[in-house]
């Protein structure tokens, strides 16, 4: 049964610009869209996710995604919405990168289903490498002409006075290249649909074009907005880089972390667009919300919805653990229970100081293991004030001044967490 994909899009806040026909185009029975992904890394980041979350709306819709991944044109590099050319990328590599990102596409789309709606990935480079140069300007370069394709913005603002690095040969075919996947799609898979960010309006309609003129059909073109963050900052980055779908690249605790760290107003525009929840279900939530904003109600669900969806129950469990261990109130036994990568994780940043784990398993005063021995507080008399105030704690526990650090203190045989107040922490780290 056909839903309706245009009303659902919009309503979550992800149209930009569609095609007149679009709508009606797609309620007339199961038609065939792709989105084209680039794979110039082992794995997705959180900036693709608008497009899968859009090609997975359009199946649960009734109709058949195409996951396009763009080994031809990520071998020359797209110049929308950039300053300057990339670095190109060998075949090997693609090859190695679509692999990794068809698995975390799997984690969305349903392509072994057997139904007549099942997603299916395509790779440009398997109809383009045979393309020979002069058979592409032959077959395809003919049909579009210079005009139309410096009319582009992604070209007029590379080839503007403001820019001084000019753009290639190579880049400048870009939409050209793109325009014929549109083509080859809609010749071998009845594809109509091609769907985008808002930058590349342009790129699409050079292929809906080259349908018309070439095979006289009609193709069809709808955008969603790209992603902002209400602060100015880009969405999806860290001062670490990139938020990756990959957990070795982008661990589950940090993935939970930078959603439940969402500001107020973008967790209501992302709970839309990131989670498949109900317009019912995040109309209450965010009412919750508004009513209660320090129970960051949306941001919990933000977290959960896109954890669970990306990794697992597992490791959403093991992420509010670890967020309890750091802002709640935990205990000893739990923090004994990470894993040393994930206690690393959770105190990173925090000071350590390295002791001879003989130290430690001859037996260390807490006063000498707070100042003397590791510059965690200024002095021994400062240590002791602290220690008679009862705001020492070590491994979330409290101590006081006859307290001696053990072997049954460490941590994976490793860590000792020391603590003063809420938020200031110290690592002894055993060697």
């Amino acid at each position: 049964m056909i839903s309706n994909f245009v009303e659902e899009l919009q309503w979550r806040g992800m149209l930009h610009d569609i095609m007149p026909g679009t709508e009606e185009h797609l309620l007339s029975g199961m038609q065939s869209a792709y989105v084209g992904i680039d794979p110039t890394a082992d794995s997705l980041h959180i900036g693709h996710l608008v497009g899968v979350m859009m090609l997975r709306h359009f199946q649960l819709a009734g109709h058949r995604p195409l996951a396009l991944i763009g080994g031809a044109t990520g071998m020359i590099g797209d110049p929308s919405g950039k300053s300057s050319e990339r670095n190109l990328l060998d075949e090997t590599t693609l090859r190695v990168n679509q692999e990794a990102i068809q698995g975390q596409l799997a984690r969305f789309l349903e392509f072994d289903s057997g139904t007549e709606n099942a997603a299916l990935l395509v790779n440009n480079y398997d109809w383009m490498k045979g393309f020979s140069f002069l058979n592409f300007i032959r077959d395809v370069g003919k049909h579009i002409t210079v005009n139309y394709m410096m009319a582009k913005d992604s070209v007029r603002k590379r080839l503007s006075e403001e820019s001084s690095e000019g753009m290639s040969f190579t880049e400048f075919t870009y939409q050209l290249v793109q325009g014929y996947d549109f083509l080859h799609l809609y010749r071998k898979y009845e594809c109509t649909l091609q769907m985008g960010g808002s930058d590349q309006w342009g790129n699409i309609t050079t292929g809906t074009e080259l349908i018309r003129r070439i095979e006289g059909g009609k193709g069809y073109a709808l955008t969603c907005p790209l992603i902002t963050k209400a602060d100015g900052t880009k969405f999806g980055k860290t001062e670490s880089g990139n938020i990756w779908l990959d957990p070795h690249k982008t661990s589950p605790y940090r993935f939970y972390q930078y959603w439940l760290n969402t500001s107020d107003s973008d967790a209501e525009k992302y709970i839309k667009i990131f989670t498949f929840l109900s317009k019912e279900d995040i109309e209450t939530l965010v009412s919750a919300h508004r009513e209660a904003p320090h129970q960051r109600q949306l941001q919990r669900k933000l977290a959960e919805e896109l954890t669970v969806l990306v990794h697992s129950e597992e490791d959403l469990e093991n992420a509010e653990r670890a967020s309890e261990i750091l802002f709640g109130k935990s205990t000893s036994e739990a923090l004994k229970a990470l894993s040393s990568e994930l206690f690393l994780e959770i105190f990173d940043g925090v000071p350590q100081a390295q002791i001879a784990k003989r130290e430690i398993v001859e037996g260390l005063d807490i006063v000498g293991a707070l100042s003397a021995r590791t510059g965690f507080l200024k002095s021994n008399g400062e240590a002791r004030r602290e220690l008679k105030q009862q705001s020492i704690s070590v491994n979330k526990t409290r101590v006081e001044q006859d307290y001696t650090l053990s072997e049954n203190d460490l941590i994976q045989d490793r860590f000792i967490l020391l603590q003063r107040g809420k938020k200031n922490y110290f690592i002894l780290v055993a060697e």
